[in-house]
């Protein structure tokens, strides 16, 4: 789940980059094969290095904050939480016409959730679930605060109010415009009566690792903050249908007005996308083409 997509840097970010990069600052990897990953993520390019290791390059100036950020609180995280999660070994700095900080992270094992898959299993539901649980239950003193670089996740949804009024006014009769209207009010007065915890600030099937039909760990932590953790059930959504998003519900242990809010910030990403005020991959388009159509039916 992203925000509105900054204009990119005229920055080629391909292999050679990154061994000039490795060779200045790591020259004990610069030998090692390097190759892309793909599908490329929108926030990095990200890069394997030999067998064992990842190069993540931020795409654009307003990712490069999360770089210090995961460096700063993965270390933390990690013991803490029943899943693996990236493990940062290297802090790139500027280097070669490259402008920000760069990581590198251990490899972690498993495939991600495949972005046309329509819905996640019960068994990967729940999982993720006990996985948002146990981090929602970390001690959230001193963490970072949500804001333009993780795009306000953890933070309140009335700023994206104006942008989703506009989005449902484009989209006129196709949709449920009195039922989106509804859907949207209700996530805005439902309070949250909760202290800030910890959020991941992106959860989707992308950043979902699988491995023989369990998850395996979770990735890009960019977006994670301290606050409102209603934005990570926004999944329940996109990548779930209605059985599997009650088991969800169950491992999340979370109240009704949580839900409600989450159910905004589902709707809010749908609209955004669906009515070209936010641009997408057309597999992403069609994802939230889907993911708006279960917003909207289960209001």
């Amino acid at each position: 789940m992203a925000g509105m997509e900054p204009a990119r840097a005229a920055l080629k970010l391909d292999v050679d980059l990154v061994r000039r990069l490795l060779g200045s600052q790591f020259p004990q990897w610069s030998s090692l094969p390097i190759r892309p990953i793909l599908p490329g993520g929108w926030d990095n390019r990200t890069f394997r290095l030999g067998d064992d290791m990842v190069v993540r390059l931020p795409s654009a100036a307003v990712y490069s904050p999360q770089v210090e950020k995961e460096h700063r609180w993965l270390p933390i995280l990690r013991p803490l939480l029943p899943l693996p999660i990236p493990a940062p070994i290297g802090l790139g700095q500027p280097c070669h016409g490259y402008p920000w900080s760069w990581s590198i992270y251990k490899w972690l094992p498993g495939k991600a959730a495949s972005t046309r898959q329509v819905s996640l299993s019960h068994r990967l539901a729940r999982s993720l679930g006990s996985f948002l649980a146990a981090l929602q239950n970390i001690d959230a003193s001193g963490g970072p605060s949500p804001g333009p670089d993780n795009f306000h996740r953890g933070g309140s949804l009335q700023v994206y109010d104006a942008e989703t009024r506009r989005a449902v006014a484009l989209l006129g009769a196709k949709i449920d415009a009195r039922v989106a209207l509804r859907i949207w009010d209700e996530a805005l007065a439902a309070p949250h009566d909760g202290h800030p915890v910890w959020l991941h600030g992106d959860v989707s099937a992308g950043n979902l690792l699988v491995e023989g039909g369990a998850l395996a760990g979770v990735i890009d932590f960019g977006c994670s903050a301290v606050g409102d953790p209603a934005c990570d059930l926004a999944v329940a959504w996109s990548s779930m249908e209605r059985q599997t998003r009650q088991a969800f519900r169950t491992a999340v242990n979370l109240p009704d007005s949580d839900w409600a809010r989450a159910r905004g910030w589902a709707l809010w990403k749908a609209l955004v996308v669906t009515a070209g005020i936010s641009p997408a991959h057309s597999v992403a388009e069609s994802q939230n083409r889907v993911a708006l159509e279960k917003v909207l039916l289960d209001a």
